[in-house]
């Protein structure tokens, strides 16, 4: 995961606000972590690009609801999916029942 993230990897802002809630629910203050994970992101080197959910983006995991459905994929996973879509590379993830999902036009690649 590290990796992917220092050459340059993308998370999606409602990604990005799904981190920074669960980094709030462990006590962290949400403003400061988004402060910090946003200045370490605006490199010039790489590193995680905060990439705006577009309304293509919108169209496209809602698209993707009938073919995951069974997965019990959440709109945080679809957003995700999608995302990995728009700019054709494999969506990362820990969530094993992406290993089985059905053909959403998405690589799917286990970080563990």
């Amino acid at each position: 995961m590290i990796e992917a993230i220092e050459a340059g990897a993308a998370i999606s802002t409602v990604n990005f606000s799904e981190v920074l809630a669960k980094l709030a629910e462990r006590g962290e203050h949400t403003r400061s972590a988004a402060a910090a994970i946003r200045k370490k992101a605006n490199r010039a080197d790489g590193g995680l690009r905060i990439e705006p959910f577009t309304e293509e983006d919108s169209i496209e995991a809602a698209d993707l609801r009938p073919r995951s459905k069974k997965q019990g994929l959440s709109f945080g996973d679809r957003a995700c999916l999608a995302l990995a879509a728009r700019f054709e590379v494999p969506a990362l993830t820990a969530d094993r029942d992406w290993a089985d999902l059905p053909q959403v036009g998405v690589a799917v690649k286990l970080i563990r």
